[in-house]
């Protein structure tokens, strides 16, 4: 018998890419693999998987992605860090069109099963107003107060997720990421998000003997960052488990921006004057994950700690660097 279809959407990106990777090697799934770029463009691309270029905003494409496949996986967005959330709001809304018709073809086409990647973003702006923040439980999300734009698209679409399991029976997993990052995403350009641009900025300081870095807010701004390894793993046991509410899936190890430069730094060998811009988007005060409900539910939390996450990025974005000043042949 054929192996049964497993479709990533937004498999051209970041997460979509690795997690393209982890299904490949696995070997369970026929794979398919489509996003909106081209293909030169996407993070992680193998011969052996069906890679298509679609534009999931609009109900036609969406219905091909799907076509004959038994899971879907939704990890397609226009998003990037904050300084893209907060200059591109109406993009990040437009998301919506992605999830919407993905759902709707995915119930068109009997899909078994459903999985969409929501964020962080969308817990309550007056539950994260201090750095000492004590992790975000799944029921911070209401009463509603998301991040603007992207954080109101990522709950409204996990709403539409769970009305599509009450009237049309199509069963969804959604997974709330806090900051996930790791080799093989972005790290300049504008969508990086904290820690890859963090390497990237330190890298350069290293090369440029110009030791000094700039930091967008006064650095005391907390977060925790998931590496991605730990991100797949926790996609793979929602997707086994018959877990359908919006669970937290980040690491529960919170930092300032500054101990993350700290960190970067001690990866780079070198201490670096730090200039802070308070005109800088720099988002909410204080973030983390509250990982009871994973733990209750998954029997597991993600374990990578920041330090030796943010060693194989910074290694990483530290060759693809190389890669880039190497003339062409």
């Amino acid at each position: 018998m054929a192996k049964e279809l497993a479709v990533v959407c937004g498999g051209g990106g970041f997460i979509g890419g690795h997690l393209v990777a982890h299904l490949r090697a696995q070997g369970k799934y026929r794979v398919r693999s489509v996003d909106v770029k081209a293909p030169r463009e996407w993070y992680q691309r193998f011969d052996d998987v069906d890679n298509r270029v679609l534009d999931l905003r609009l109900h036609d494409a969406a219905a091909a992605a799907v076509e004959g496949a038994s899971i879907v996986y939704n990890l397609a967005a226009d998003m990037g860090g904050m300084g893209f959330i907060e200059n591109n709001r109406a993009l990040c809304m437009l998301s919506v069109l992605i999830n919407t018709h993905l759902l709707m073809a995915a119930k068109e086409a009997k899909v078994a099963k459903f999985f969409y990647a929501s964020s962080a973003c969308v817990y309550a702006a007056d539950k994260q107003v201090v750095t000492e923040n004590p992790g975000l439980k799944e029921s911070d999300a209401y009463p509603a107060l998301p991040e603007d734009s992207y954080g109101w698209e990522k709950l409204f679409s996990e709403r539409m997720c769970r009305h599509f399991h009450e009237d049309f029976g199509l069963e969804v997993r959604i997974a709330r990421f806090h900051n996930i990052y790791g080799p093989h995403g972005t790290y300049a350009g504008g969508r990086e998000k904290a820690p890859a641009a963090v390497c990237r900025k330190v890298i350069e300081a290293v090369r440029s003997k110009k030791h000094q870095i700039e930091i967008w807010g006064d650095g005391e701004q907390t977060r925790s960052f998931t590496y991605i390894a730990d991100c797949i793993e926790g996609i793979d046991r929602l997707m086994a488990s018959d877990v359908r509410e919006p669970i937290n899936l980040g690491s529960s190890e919170m930092v300032s921006i500054n101990q993350l430069v700290s960190i970067a730094e001690g990866i780079g060998g070198l201490k670096l004057d730090r200039k802070y811009d308070l005109s800088a988007p720099k988002g909410v005060r204080g973030r983390n994950s509250d990982n009871t409900l994973i733990k209750q539910l998954l029997g597991w939390e993600p374990a990578t700690s920041l330090k030796d996450g943010l060693t194989e990025t910074y290694r990483w974005i530290s060759k693809a660097m190389d890669r880039e000043r190497k003339p062409a042949a």
